[in-house]
């Protein structure tokens, strides 16, 4: 009987972090309407401790979401809009002479921040993207020979519009690499666009911020993070997720498969999923739900089969249905 007291006591105590990502999803449907998933994802993605990269057509709440995810967390928020004439030092900031002491000076940027809203990324060129690889995969930035670090949390949530190309510039494999997911946010149904309309009625003109409330801050959010990264996943599970991203290096659809970087981030993954389910191990079904959002950017269709229509997500779910779950 002591045994079983020992290791029931050894188990992940898992009950707050639930309930707080349970008030976080219902503090945001005050206002967000219809995008349970999105939501969801996101809050996967910052117990992942990773970035989410967000498309979808203008007009369907990305933005207004990403700031009203930052709002739900007692944490600094800076939003940066990406044009074609941002430089660097915009967004990581520059070194201005103090007149008075006659010394260089740096000033931080709109990226020294917890939860930083990129808007468009894909309009600033080539040398402004660039700039965020360190700050992404190192949570630090480099300037003038000096390096500064981040504080934790940091997250950067990037919006772009899949539809409207003029004007931008497509983000580098590296760079789309360090995103943790992307996340394809659709169309509204038209159940919850009728919610939607009525509840902006109801509104009357009050602000979408001024009725969400914070509910996690950086201590409890830190310690929520040790807990998930303590996650059991047992063997069966690990080769699991190797055999799916193998299988994404050798399909014939596919030009470019995942990287071991897509291995890690699946994990990662799948144990989120499985804490802010109250659970202390990983299933296979967390595994699934990690896919898609983890490899739709990171696998690339073969020319022909672009041609034929055919999507990513068309490829990942042949993958999974081709490798058997284990038991």
């Amino acid at each position: 009987m002591e045994n079983q007291d020992l290791e029931f006591n050894d188990r992940l105590q898992l009950d707050t972090l639930k309930s707080a990502v349970d008030d976080i999803k219902d503090e945001l449907r005050k206002v967000i309407v219809g995008q349970d998933t999105f939501v969801e994802l996101l809050i996967v993605a910052l117990l992942a401790d990773g970035h989410v990269l967000i498309e979808g057509v203008p007009g369907i709440a990305k933005t207004v979401t990403a700031k009203l995810f930052a709002k739900v967390l007692k944490t600094d928020f800076s939003r940066i809009q990406f044009t074609p004439d941002l430089m660097p030092s915009d967004v990581l900031g520059t070194s201005i002479l103090n007149m008075k002491s006659s010394e260089f000076e740096f000033k931080k940027g709109p990226i020294f921040s917890n939860i930083v809203l990129i808007d468009e990324i894909n309009r600033a060129p080539a040398k402004t993207q660039a700039a965020l690889f360190e700050t992404m995969e190192e949570r630090q930035a480099t300037v003038d020979g000096t390096t500064y670090l981040f504080e934790e949390p940091f997250m950067v949530l990037a919006t772009q519009n899949p539809i409207e190309q003029e004007g931008t510039y497509a983000l580098p494999e590296a760079q789309l690499d360090r995103f943790l997911f992307k996340i394809k946010v659709d169309y509204p149904s038209l159940e919850d666009e009728i919610i939607i309309i009525q509840t902006h009625h109801d509104r009357k003109g009050t602000k979408p911020q001024t009725l969400i409330n914070a509910i996690l801050d950086t201590t409890h959010l830190k310690e929520y993070k040790q807990k998930t990264q303590a996650v059991l996943v047992e063997e069966k599970i690990i080769k699991y997720i190797a055999q799916l991203v193998y299988k994404t290096r050798n399909h014939p659809h596919l030009y470019l498969g995942g990287s071991p970087r897509a291995s890690l981030a699946i994990l990662n993954t799948a144990k989120a999923f499985a804490a802010i389910n109250g659970r202390d191990f990983v299933i296979p079904e967390d595994v699934k739900k990690a896919l898609k959002p983890v490899l739709n950017h990171r696998i690339i269709l073969t020319p022909e089969r672009e041609m034929e229509g055919m999507i990513t997500e068309n490829v990942i779910d042949m993958i999974e249905q081709s490798v058997e779950v284990p038991r």
